[in-house]
């Protein structure tokens, strides 16, 4: 038998943009504040399952059920019930910003009992609350999973996909308008990534658009912009705010590794800078042999014979290979060093560390 230790990833790059880039939207690195989406919730039943629903065990299914025939004006006790063909489930939806009464969304269904399957089921209608508890939407309609179970008992058995969560595609109808903020004369930015940079340099891209006689802006913080309405906007703040979506600004970036060590994946930015620095590799290989060798028993013995494993462990380091990199080195060329000298993706990982731990990289290393 033998063991080889060795190291197979594959190691991927992100070369910056080229200089000369016209920017971003400014649409595309903030938020309005109070222009957001909320999230709804709610409980509820899918009906006829064909005997894949909730089984005896689940007693709040009984119960909602029971709940359900009583507003209908069928009296029955929820331990006299033995249904199959029900599942409770938790319904959500997301609510977006200024939505109106009889707009249409989509809804996720979720088991939440035993049911093994919602394929071919109908939710009936379920009433999906805010935060606040306030009731702003409803869901009723047939849910697809896009998946399924087939077969019976648990050996003979075969599924596809993830048949217990579905959604109800336009399943969903607004109740009650959005909890959104309108629109003022002060339109806050939020951006999606704190900077200082950033902000002030969206604040200045702002002024320098509109001139002087425009909008004001003023970055307040790292993460806040306000923006003044502009003369000619009054009462037309929408035209207003989508005339500001589409500034572009030049986003300040932090030279930033990001490592995913269970993948084996490796991104780097071209911000990256690396200081002078010498690096050697060297690849380690350990091979494990084990033999069984039979062993006869002595001469007038009447023990049986044995198998005695014989185990040979060697061990081979390949030379170190080495590169040097000059001061101000890009990432571009630390990637070739590295491909260079035979470096797969769990040794850049380690050799990453070591150069962040020696203060030779300019970067942030992010594991995640």
């Amino acid at each position: 038998m033998k063991f080889r230790i060795s190291c197979l990833f594959a190691l991927f790059t992100t070369i910056a943009a080229a200089s000369g880039d016209p920017g971003v939207r400014l649409k595309d690195l903030v938020t309005i504040e109070g222009v957001r989406p909320n999230q709804l919730v709610g409980y509820g039943l899918v009906v006829g399952l064909n005997g894949t629903g909730d089984r005896q065990q689940t007693l709040f299914s009984a119960q909602s059920l029971t709940n359900l025939l009583q507003r209908m004006g069928v009296s029955v006790s929820p331990t006299l019930i033995t249904v199959k063909n029900t599942a409770a489930v938790i319904v959500t939806a997301t609510l977006p910003p200024f939505a109106q009464p009889g707009e249409m969304l989509d809804a996720t269904v979720a088991a939440i009992g035993d049911a093994s399957n919602l394929q071919g089921g109908l939710l009936v209608m379920t009433s999906l609350r805010g935060i606040n508890g306030q009731v702003y939407s409803t869901a009723q309609g047939p849910v697809i999973t896009g998946g399924f179970l087939a077969g019976r008992g648990s050996a003979n058995t075969q599924t596809v996909n993830h048949p217990t969560v579905g959604r109800i595609p336009n399943g969903a109808s607004v109740e009650r308008p959005a909890p959104s903020i309108p629109l003022g004369s002060v339109i806050k930015l939020q951006l999606k990534e704190a900077d200082f940079t950033t902000s002030a340099r969206i604040s200045s891209a702002v002024n320098k658009h509109f001139g002087p006689t425009g909008a004001v802006a003023n970055a307040e913080n790292s993460s806040l912009v306000t923006v003044t309405l502009a003369p000619r906007f009054v009462g037309r703040a929408t035209e207003f705010v989508a005339e500001l979506e589409n500034v572009q600004v030049e986003p300040d970036r932090i030279a930033r590794i990001i490592i995913n060590e269970r993948t084996g994946t490796v991104v780097l930015g071209n911000e990256v800078h690396i200081r002078p620095v010498a690096i050697m590799h060297g690849n380690l290989t350990v091979e494990i042999q084990t033999q069984l060798i039979p062993v006869p028993p002595g001469p007038y013995s009447s023990q049986p014979g044995q198998v005695v494993p014989q185990t040979a462990i060697n061990a081979n380091a390949e030379k170190s290979r080495n590169v040097l990199l000059n001061d101000g080195a890009t990432v571009e060329e630390l990637v070739k060093a590295l491909a260079s000298i035979g470096s797969t993706t769990r040794d850049v990982i380690a050799i990453l560390e070591s150069l962040r731990a020696a203060g030779a990289l300019d970067a942030e290393v992010e594991v995640i």
